[in-house]
């Protein structure tokens, strides 16, 4: 092709004149953009020319068009209790990879657990053409309008799916590899009430520790106050447990954020970890393994929990499962590191 007949690059290219300039049916050119399912007949030498021409073109799809001509909006509203905090911004990427493979977009909304205003953005996002909901650590109420993916999700609500981790497996790992070490005084810290999986993880470690003929001193378990998802909070949390001189040689987390905080306060006693008290968390946060010392975890997959939500949502929306599922369970995996050791005599804070 000479520079004379060269196709100008240009902005506001169609799917028209990406057509003609390949010498294609509109039709055809449009089912590969789009991946369609009939875009499968067509031989890949012909999808790579294509592709190669949207490219030299600057052809990019009317996503406008495409909503008016099937009537979707691809839109999918994301509602959180928090956004800045390692779990639910971890899950969010997760979610985004999937949404933006699938062509979908995403909206945002974070309610602090405030029930008036989460109602207030579910109708906002429903009026403003949200095809359907994810949750992550949110409480519902009721059924929502849309279909709905609730990520830690714990109440069986008619069209939703919760996806949650297997709390009996994880307490199951966590106190065996606590009582391989030889642990026998252990101490909990539970999560927010706030937080949906703090009932739950607690109960499944209390029901495990019962069947399992382990003790947990009600004097040794002490809750997270709150909402605040820093290291602060698990500090302080783990001063008022030390401040009552009740002996243990083991502490298990809510959570990783909470585990270093309390590590802090440990050591601000003069005591070592995991030489004196060893220190378990939760979810496996990326400092996690860069912790001093690294930190033995329980490893939720928060990455794929929420990759499984977008492509759960999506299939609901586009009608690709086979009805409702009420629920997901995640197995969870024990990280171990530096944290925890061998269990001595108990010190005295």
């Amino acid at each position: 092709m000479t520079e004379r007949s060269k196709p100008a690059h240009r902005e506001g290219t169609t799917l028209k004149d990406l057509a003609k300039h390949l010498g294609l049916t509109k039709g055809t050119v449009s089912a590969v953009l789009n991946n369609s399912p009939y875009a499968k007949a067509i031989p890949q030498h012909t999808k790579d020319r294509i592709f190669a021409a949207a490219q030299e073109l600057n052809y990019h799809p009317n996503f406008f068009a495409r909503t008016l001509r099937k009537k979707r909006t691809y839109t999918v509203g994301v509602i959180c209790a928090e956004i800045g905090d390692a779990y639910g911004s971890v899950v969010i990427s997760g979610i985004e990879e999937v949404l933006s493979e699938r062509k979908y977009f995403f909206v945002t909304v974070v309610h602090h657990h405030n029930q008036d205003l989460m109602r207030q953005y579910t109708d906002i996002l429903k009026i403003r053409g949200s095809e359907g909901f994810i949750t992550i650590d949110t409480t519902l109420s009721a059924t929502p309008p849309l279909p709905t993916i609730a990520v830690s999700g714990h109440r069986e609500l008619d069209d939703v799916t919760n996806i949650t981790l297997d709390h009996v497996h994880a307490a199951k790992t966590v106190l065996g590899h606590l009582t391989d070490l030889g642990h026998r005084e252990i101490a909990v810290i539970k999560g927010q009430p706030l937080s949906l999986d703090s009932e739950s993880r607690w109960e499944a470690i209390a029901e495990v520790a019962r069947q399992s003929g382990i003790e947990l001193r009600q004097d040794l378990i002490i809750q997270l106050p709150g909402d605040d998802p820093s290291p602060q909070t698990g500090y302080q949390t783990a001063k008022q447990l030390l401040a009552l001189h009740v002996p243990f040689t083991a502490l298990i987390c809510y959570n990783d954020i909470s585990a270093v905080g309390a590590i802090r306060a440990i050591k601000e006693t003069g005591m070592r970890v995991p030489e004196d008290i060893s220190v378990v968390g939760f979810d496996d946060i990326r400092e996690a393994a860069y912790h001093l010392p690294s930190l033995t975890t329980v490893r939720q997959p928060m990455r794929k929990i929420g990759a499984m939500a977008a492509e759960a949502l999506i299939d609901r929306i586009e009608g690709a499962s086979n009805g409702h599922v009420p629920g997901i369970l995640v197995a969870p995996e024990l990280v171990i590191r530096e944290s925890t050791g061998p269990a001595r005599k108990p010190p005295t804070p």
